[in-house]
C-alpha cells in the first residue's frame, strides 16, 4: 500500500508523477514543482521521461511523456519507484503508468480528455474513470481543460491557446495538496515567460484554478506538509547533470587559469552542455559546433595544443567515431576531457533512455595500447564536482580523460549547494623552471610521469606534436623498437600512478562481513537508498563501496574487497564492471544483478536482490 494518504496531514517523502501527450508540458509542471519544493527547503531527485519522436501520435501510448519527483523532509537519492501521486492528462498517459503507481495511490486525471476518441487511442474499451477498474485508488476527477478555458476565457486567446495551460491547472492542485505557496510558482511563470506577458498572465490563471478547485472540493479534508530536510548550510539551486558538468568545466577554467574551449557536436543526450556553454561567453567560454564528431574532438586537441583547458561531448555513437582521435591525444599527451552521456544502446538503440554500457567503450575502445583516465559521476550534482575533477586529472597529468555520464544524471535534477571557489581543491599544473634551451617536449615530472604542459605559442618552447610515435624526451620521430615498448610502458605508468592521489574507497555499513554491495556512476542513489533502510531495518552483514573513479581503481580497492565472503555488482548492463574487476582482482566471489530495459535501478530492486543474497 502507498505510505501517503491523501488524508495525511504530515509526511516525510512522497513520489509524484506529472504525465500527458508530449505537447501538455509535462516536463515544466515537473521542473516548476520541483523548483518550487526546493525553495521550500525540502530534498529532492527527478526523473524526465520523454519518447525520442520530436511529436509522437497525440494521444497515443507512445507519445507519453512523463516528469517523477521525490521530495522529502529527509535525504532524497532517487526519483523513487513506486508513485503516490500520478497527475494524468489523458488517457494514453494512464495506460503508460497505471503500473507505476502505488496500491492505494492517488490518481489526479484531467477528465475532460477522457473522451471517446482519447480513450479509442489509448486501447481502452471503456472509460476507467466509470468503471470499476480504479476502485483500489484515490481517483480525483478534476475537469481541467473546461475550467482551464473558463479561467482564460477573458484573456482574448484562441482554444488551442487556452488549453495549452492546463497544465498549469494540474500544477495548481499539486501545488494545494503539498502546501506549495503559489507566489513561489507565480515567479517562476513569470521567469520562464516574462518576455511573453500575456503567455505569463494565463499561466497563473490556469495556476489559481487548480488550486482553487482543490481548494472548493470535498475530496480534500486539509493539505499536506512535508518538513523541510536538514541540507548544509548554503545558497542552493536545482541543478540537472548536463548544467552541472559545463558549470564544472567553467569552475576549472577560472580555477586554472586556463582558457575553456568546448568544441563538439550535437547528439541527444548530451547537446544541454553544448547548449549551455554557448550561452556563457562571458565567463570566458570558447564553443565551437564542428560538423561532425570527428571533427568535434580534432578541433578540440587543437584547442588543447594551444594551452587551453579543452573538452568535448558527446553520447556513445559519436565516442565512437572519436576513437581513433583519443588516441591521437593519448600518444601527444595533451590534456583534454571527452564526455560522454551514455543512453541505451547499441546502434540508435534507446536515444532517450539511460544505460550503463559504455564502460567497455571508455576502457578499451582504441587501437593500440591506449589506457586513459575513466571516471563516472554518481547524482546530477554530483556531476559538477567530477567535471571539475576530470579537469584537474587531465591538466595536472597531461592525458586525455573520459568522464561518463548519462542519461539518468543528464536530465535528472537535484539540489545542489553553491561552492566558493576557495573551496575548490587547487588545479597544479606541473610546472618546468629550467631554460627553453634547457627543455624538451617529453620530459616528465618526476612523481607522475606527466609532460611538462607546453604551448608551442610560448616564446623557447615551440615544437612540433602528432600521432607517430615519439623519441623519450625530444618527442622526434622514431621507429627504434624498445623506444616503442618504453613509450608505451610510460604512458601506461602515468596512468597508474594517477591512483596515488585519488582518494581511497569507502565503505558504507559494516566493514567487513558477508556481503560488498558494489555500484558505480548512476546507480549510486538506488545502492545507497536499499543498503541505508536495510541498515535501518537491523542487517549487520553488509556494506557498500561505490566507485566513481574507473581507471585507474583506488588504491585501495583490493583490500576493501578482501573484507567480504561474497561481492554483489550492481550495474545498468550487461555485466561489464564485473568483468573488469573479475580480469583484476579474480580471486573474489563476484555475483552480479543487472538492469537493461533502459530504466534506473529502483531501490527495491536492489533491497530485493541483497535480501536474496543474504538468504
Amino acid at each position: 500500500m502507498s505510505d501517503f494518504s491523501i488524508a495525511d496531514k504530515e509526511v516525510r517523502k512522497v513520489v509524484v508523477r506529472f504525465s500527458g501527450d508530449s505537447g501538455d508540458g509535462m516536463q515544466l509542471t515537473g521542473d516548476m514543482f520541483s523548483q518550487s519544493s526546493g525553495q521550500e527547503g525540502l530534498d529532492l531527485t527527478t526523473m524526465p521521461d520523454f519518447p525520442a519522436e520530436i511529436r509522437a501520435p497525440q494521444g497515443s501510448i507512445g507519445g507519453v511523456s512523463s516528469f517523477q519527483i521525490q521530495i522529502g523532509g529527509t535525504e532524497i537519492y532517487t526519483p523513487g519507484d513506486m508513485v503516490d501521486v500520478l497527475v494524468v492528462m489523458n488517457p494514453a498517459a494512464l495506460k503508460a503508468n497505471l503500473d507505476k503507481l502505488k496500491p492505494g495511490g492517488t490518481i489526479i486525471a484531467d477528465m475532460d480528455s477522457f473522451d471517446r476518441r482519447n480513450l479509442k487511442k489509448a486501447e481502452y474499451e471503456s472509460d476507467p474513470l466509470e468503471d470499476d477498474s480504479l476502485d483500489e485508488y484515490h481517483v480525483i476527477k478534476a475537469p481541467a481543460t473546461s475550467l482551464t478555458k473558463s479561467a482564460l476565457k477573458d484573456l482574448g486567446l484562441s482554444n488551442q491557446a487556452m488549453t495549452r495551460s492546463k497544465n498549469m491547472f494540474a500544477l495548481g492542485i499539486v501545488a494545494y495538496i503539498f502546501s506549495r505557496p503559489l507566489q513561489k510558482v507565480k515567479a517562476l511563470i513569470d521567469i520562464k515567460f516574462g518576455h511573453r506577458p500575456s503567455v505569463a498572465e494565463a499561466n497563473k490563471l490556469a495556476l489559481e484554478a487548480g488550486f482553487n478547485f482543490s481548494e472548493s472540493t470535498e475530496l480534500f479534508s486539509a493539505s499536506i506538509v512535508i518538513p523541510p530536510a536538514k541540507l548544509p548550510k548554503g545558497t542552493y539551486r536545482n541543478i540537472d547533470g548536463n548544467t552541472a558538468v559545463a558549470w564544472g568545466f567553467l569552475a576549472a577554467s577560472e580555477k586554472s587559469g586556463r582558457k575553456l574551449s568546448l568544441c563538439s557536436y550535437p547528439i541527444t543526450p548530451a547537446s544541454e552542455i553544448l547548449h549551455e556553454l554557448t550561452v556563457r561567453k562571458d565567463m570566458g567560454a570558447i564553443v565551437f559546433q564542428a560538423e561532425d564528431e570527428i571533427a568535434a574532438i580534432c578541433a578540440a586537441i587543437g584547442a588543447s595544443f594551444s594551452g587551453n583547458l579543452s573538452v568535448t561531448t558527446t553520447s556513445g555513437p559519436g565516442a565512437s567515431l572519436k576513437s581513433e582521435a583519443m588516441g591521437l591525444a593519448l600518444i601527444s599527451e595533451i590534456p583534454l576531457v571527452i564526455v560522454n552521456v551514455q543512453r541505451a544502446g547499441p546502434s540508435t538503440g534507446l536515444p532517450t533512455k539511460t544505460e550503463q554500457s559504455d564502460l567497455y567503450q571508455a576502457l578499451f575502445g582504441r587501437h593500440g595500447d591506449a589506457p586513459l583516465v575513466v571516471m563516472a559521476a554518481s547524482s546530477p550534482d554530483d556531476c559538477f564536482r567530477f567535471s571539475y575533477e576530470a579537469s584537474k586529472i587531465a591538466m595536472e597529468h597531461s592525458t586525455p580523460v573520459i568522464l561518463l555520464s548519462d542519461t539518468y544524471l543528464a536530465s535528472g535534477t537535484s539540489p545542489w549547494r553553491i561552492p566558493e571557489m576557495a573551496e575548490l581543491p587547487e588545479i597544479k599544473i606541473p610546472k618546468f623552471y629550467g631554460k627553453p634551451e634547457e627543455w624538451e617536449p617529453y620530459q616528465r615530472d618526476p612523481d607522475f610521469l606527466s609532460r611538462y604542459w607546453k604551448s608551442p605559442g610560448d616564446a623557447g618552447f615551440e615544437h612540433r606534436i602528432g600521432g607517430l610515435e615519439k623519441k623519450e624526451d625530444t618527442g622526434n620521430l622514431t621507429y627504434e623498437p624498445a623506444n616503442h615498448q618504453k613509450m608505451t610502458k610510460i604512458r601506461a605508468e602515468k596512468i597508474a600512478r594517477i591512483a596515488k592521489k585519488l582518494p581511497d574507497l569507502e565503505t558504507v555499513g559494516a566493514h567487513e562481513g558477508k556481503l560488498l554491495i558494489v555500484g558505480w556512476g548512476s546507480t549510486h542513489g538506488a545502492i545507497n537508498t536499499a543498503v541505508t533502510e536495510l541498515l535501518e531495518e537491523g542487517e549487520k552483514n553488509i556494506g557498500f563501496a561505490h566507485f566513481n573513479y574507473i581507471n585507474p581503481l583506488p588504491a585501495n580497492t583490493e583490500e576493501v574487497l578482501s573484507r567480504y565472503e561474497q561481492i554483489l555488482i550492481c550495474e545498468i548492463n550487461n555485466g561489464q564492471f564485473i568483468n573488469y574487476l573479475k580480469s583484476i582482482y579474480p580471486q573474489f566471489n563476484y555475483k552480479q544483478f543487472n538492469k537493461i530495459q533502459g530504466q534506473a535501478f529502483f531501490s527495491s530492486e536492489i533491497k530485493a536482490e541483497i535480501i536474496n543474497q543474504l538468504t
